[in-house]
Parts: C-alpha cells; structure tokens; sequence
C-alpha cells in the first residue's frame, strides 16, 4: 500500500461521534485527508498486514471486544497473526478506533488528538 507522506489516510466508523471528531481533527490539521468508512477499508491481506506491522501492535489489540460478533465468535479463541488479519480483513467493523496512517507510519487514535504523533514525527505540520 502506497501512501503520500504529505496526505493523511483516516479509516473510521462514520457512525460513531468520536471517529468522527477524529476525521474533524485531521481535516484542521492538514488540506491533505483522505478519510473511509471502515467498509471501504484495504481488502488485501498485505494491506492489513502493511498497516499492522506500521501501528507495531498485536492485531487482537485493534480490535472492540464489546462488539457483538467479537463476543460471539471470536471471544476465547487465539489466532496467528494471518488468522487476526483475515479476522480484520472480513470485519474491519469491529476494530475499536480509527486508524491513520501517514506514509509508512500509522497510529490507532484512541482520542482524536493522538493523530498529533503522525505530524509531529515528521516535524513539519502538513
């Protein structure tokens, strides 16, 4: 997957209040954002194995584990990482924050405000 290090990638849940304030958050940081709906999120395996390894988290970490289908189906079980990835790529619904990805970096924002690391790694405000 490739990313421009100027534009700011936001995948998100359009029906939540606080991804949105995410994607509201980018927007006053940079002309640059490109914001999707977690259904229109990358469909490939490299992809989400990409934009993993760039957050350096667990997959199982990216996920809500008050969502239903997670109680339902995935509670208890342990996975590999292709298995979590596979798990994420056929239910980005239940992953439980926005992910924005900036270049080759990438970040969970548990706050809308956590998108600040994206920018000020670079030092250049975009």
């Amino acid at each position: 997957m490739k990313t421009n290090e100027r534009e700011l990638l936001v995948y998100y849940n359009p029906e939540s209040s606080a991804h949105r304030r995410t994607v509201a958050y980018a927007q006053t940081l940079s002309r640059y954002v490109r914001a999707f709906s977690f259904d229109q999120a990358p469909s490939t395996e490299t992809s989400w194995q990409q934009i993993i390894h760039a957050l350096n988290l667990d997959p199982k970490e990216l996920l809500n584990k008050a969502h239903p289908y997670y109680q339902e189906h995935i509670r208890g079980r342990e996975f590999d990482e292709k298995d979590w990835i596979k798990v994420i790529q056929n239910n980005p619904d239940i992953l439980k924050a926005p992910i924005a990805i900036r270049g080759k970096r990438a970040i969970l924002c548990l706050n809308a405000t956590d998108i600040l690391q994206l920018i000020e790694k670079v030092g250049v405000v975009i």
